[in-house]
């Protein structure tokens, strides 16, 4: 399977992707990284991994439309199966979506449908949780709304602070990310409606 990834910041998800032995088992190839911020730290790690880079700023187009129809043509020679968002902050447009019908996932570091948004972690310890996670989702066009593939728990213990949690949930997703991008690279998950079901 051919996949991409579209990040946007530091890179941790996609290190995690391209260092996984679940991926190197399913035969999962990164085969290019797109990136909506130059020079964002992602780069450099797809430079070091040997990862092909696309880089297009948001900025300057009317709209998400315009935008995303220039990002599907910069991928489009690199033939992605499977699209993976690894911190990618922009969302994605309808046009986007339908080139791509149930083959986009994204992490999110919360239990959803609690905790939506791009403040997951902080939301979840300021709201007084004893359990947060980590929740791997098709993509559709609402906030972190898609079909949920796969989540794990987090217990938040009190001794946690923000910054412990952070870690916590961090590790988990370089574990969990990997594992629902190898369910559909061999096939194990199907999108029937608006559900996934996994063996």
């Amino acid at each position: 399977m051919r996949l991409a990834v579209l990040a946007s910041g530091s890179g941790s998800n996609f290190q995690a992707l391209v260092d996984s032995d679940d991926l190197k088992k399913a035969d999962v190839k990164i085969v290019c990284l797109f990136c909506n911020v130059p020079g964002a730290k992602v780069i450099e790690r797809a430079a070091r991994a040997g990862v092909p880079v696309e880089i297009l700023s948001h900025k300057g187009f009317q709209n998400r439309e315009e935008y995303d129809k220039k990002v599907l043509e910069l991928l489009a020679p690199h033939k992605p199966d499977l699209i993976a968002l690894a911190g990618y902050m922009r969302m994605l447009s309808p046009a986007f979506l339908r080139a791509f019908p149930h083959k986009i996932l994204n992490i999110h570091p919360a239990l959803l449908p609690s905790f939506p948004g791009v403040h997951g972690i902080k939301d979840a310890f300021e709201a007084k949780v004893k359990v947060t996670g980590v929740t791997v989702h098709l993509v559709d066009e609402g906030m972190d709304t898609g079909p949920i593939v796969i989540q794990e728990n987090v217990p938040i213990d009190p001794a946690d602070t923000l910054e412990s949690l952070e870690i916590k949930i961090h590790a988990v997703e370089h574990q969990l990310y990997p594992k629902a991008i190898r369910l559909f690279a061999e096939g194990k998950a199907r999108v029937e409606g608006n559900k996934v079901i996994l063996p």
